[in-house]
């Protein structure tokens, strides 16, 4: 029985990096208004989305390079 170290793909080619990226673009276009939200709380909800999905991506790439 040998033990198979598991193939880690680069970051870049992960759907969650795109998903990310795409989440990211999204809520800092909101954030800066270039996307004209309803209220000044759709500012801060894209600014809390862009930081939760660089956050979340950061920790599962953590825990997948374990």
């Amino acid at each position: 029985m040998s033990a198979e170290t598991p193939v880690i793909k680069p970051g870049y080619k992960t759907t969650e990096f795109w998903l990310t990226v795409v989440a990211t673009t999204i809520g800092l276009l909101m954030a800066s208004g270039a996307i004209t939200p309803g209220s000044g709380a759709d500012r801060w909800i894209g600014l809390i989305a862009t930081g939760l999905a660089s956050l979340g991506y950061s920790v599962s790439r953590g825990l997948a390079k374990q």
